[in-house]
């Protein structure tokens, strides 16, 4: 079974057309606070560009409508106003098109975090509609209308293919949204749109059973990935990794019937020369997390199907920067393995070799996905020159208790890279909060008999942080930061741009960061 979902992304198009013009059958207006201070103001809200018109034409008092709900022009408040038979024929110039309702759409202080909000609202205000027509942007900035489209095209993100019959068409994300007049840039709203697609192709792989989902059937989505977006693919199955000393990607599957495999996705930009800064993610790709022989209690293994979200955003992410037209060279390893029981299966006490030549004693089988990672940063270190390496994963549940689920783990020795990340996840989205590498705290992953073990075991507590100093050890001079995305990996309800289930956490802000040209300095 494919990862391409039957349900689709709603498609966005710019139309320099006025709204009554655009042949949508919903129409769409902002909605801004009163102005506190402002003399002239009466404490209502007020109704942006193409309320006039659209009043007049539709006899609609817009207005009267806001007062009945007692709306304020919040960020994300909707009021519906249906229409009836003053808007037959009023959406298009040939008089073909009947306006139904118009959407009132509050965009609050009018920030970008607003217009996202706002989006994510109208779109699911707009659930099962086939064409709405928006003049919400019309006096926005590209980075507002960014977050907006975004904001509109991830709120009502589904993964099909599961159910025995489809959903009704009521439920399906709006059909075509239309930035309707002369104010948006349409490369602004393509990249917007590219980004969002991205974001709903790591859902879909998080979002997969693991029932379907294993290490080569994520192996077989990157192959298809990479054909559609001009991608160099290689993957290495278990002899490749047992001949080329990948030891701690075998070790996690050695438990499981279905093998690991180690995904390499390499994107080169047009012209790129000998200078151009080489950035290589690495995303864990657990398959299947029971924790191993330290099994994870029944309800900490419900959502593990999404443990492998870090190799999700590294291959969603991959799928967009040709179309953005990223200009530093980008490869993207998923470690992918399942953590399974079975007669194979490693042991708490094992000593393994990851590929740099480092011994490790697993103490703790439910701490598997550093080992696969660090066999993918060894490698990436020993062998393909990168200017930075970023690593992603769902890794402690440390991280969720010390920042919920708001945020993302971020940790770095670069001060330089450190907040030109966070500076890319506030822009789009993805909040990262940066977390200390303690020096005093190294000595706690000491083994009496390896290199070094996979947990603490000096009782120092900081999970998340002794797992990011675990994979430090292995990044020797090489710029890195590694994402703990444990927490906003998972969603527990719609909110937002967020869908209930794995949301695809970093694909934003590692674009946005990549489009800026992967600054570490």
């Amino acid at each position: 079974m494919s990862a391409e979902s039957t349900v689709r992304p709603t498609e966005v198009v710019v139309d320099p057309r006025p709204l009554l013009d655009a042949e949508a059958g919903v129409l769409a207006l902002a909605v801004w606070p009163d102005e506190e201070g402002d003399p002239d103001g009466d404490g209502s809200p007020w109704i942006g560009p193409g309320g006039a018109e659209v009043a007049e034409a539709l006899g609609l008092d817009l207005f009267a409508a806001l007062e009945r709900d007692g709306a304020s022009g919040k960020a994300g408040e909707i009021v519906v106003v249906p229409v009836f038979a003053e808007g037959r024929g009023a959406a298009s110039v040939d008089g073909e098109v009947d306006v139904t309702k118009v959407l009132l759409t509050g965009l609050g202080d009018g920030s970008e975090a607003a217009y996202r909000k706002a989006g994510a609202a109208l779109a699911r205000a707009a659930r099962g509609v086939e064409r709405l027509a928006s003049a919400v942007t019309a006096t926005a900035g590209d980075a507002a209308t960014r977050a907006f489209v975004e904001g509109a095209v991830l709120a009502t993100y589904a993964l099909g293919d599961f159910r025995g019959t489809p959903a009704p068409a009521a439920k399906r994300p709006l059909g075509t949204l239309v930035l309707a007049g002369a104010g948006a840039d349409a490369d602004t709203v393509a990249a917007a749109a590219t980004v969002a697609r991205a974001g709903w192709t790591a859902r879909d792989l998080a979002q997969t059973p693991s029932n379907v989902k294993d290490p080569q059937w994520l192996a077989e989505q990157a192959r298809r990935l990479g054909a559609e977006h001009g991608l160099d693919v290689r993957v290495r199955d278990e002899k490749a990794l047992a001949d080329e000393g990948f030891g701690g990607i075998l070790a996690v599957g050695m438990g499981s019937e279905r093998p690991p495999r180690l995904i390499a996705m390499r994107y080169e930009p047009p012209k790129a020369g000998k200078d151009i800064p080489h950035v290589v993610l690495v995303g864990k790709g657990i398959t299947y997390d029971t924790g191993g022989l330290s099994l994870k209690p029944r309800e900490g293994m419900v959502p593990m199907k999404t443990d492998m979200t870090g190799g999700a955003v590294v291959m969603g992410v991959l799928s967009a920067v040709r179309e953005l037209g990223v200009e530093v060279r980008v490869t993207g390893l998923v470690a992918a393995a399942e953590n399974m029981l079975g007669a194979a299966a490693q042991r708490p006490s094992d000593v393994i070799r990851q590929y740099d030549g480092t011994t490790v004693e697993v103490l703790n089988t439910d701490a598997e996905g550093r080992l696969v990672l660090a066999d993918a940063i060894g490698y990436a270190v020993a062998e393909l020159e990168p200017t930075v390496i970023v690593d992603v994963a769902t890794l402690t549940g440390a991280a969720t208790t010390a920042l919920g689920r708001g945020h993302g783990a971020l940790f770095s020795p670069s001060d330089e890279l450190a907040a030109a990340l966070r500076s890319a996840g506030e822009a789009a989205g993805e909040r990262l909060w940066r977390m200390p590498l303690v020096d005093d705290y190294r000595f706690g992953l000491d083994s009496s008999i390896a290199d070094v073990s996979n947990i603490d075991t000096a009782r120092l507590g900081g999970g998340s942080i002794m797992a990011a100093l675990f994979l430090q050890r292995f990044v020797g001079d090489v710029p890195w930061a590694h994402l703990d995305i444990a927490g906003p990996a998972r969603a527990d309800s719609d909110k937002l741009e967020l869908t209930k289930g794995g949301t695809g956490f970093g694909v934003r802000a590692l674009l946005y960061w990549l489009e800026a040209g992967a600054p570490v300095s």
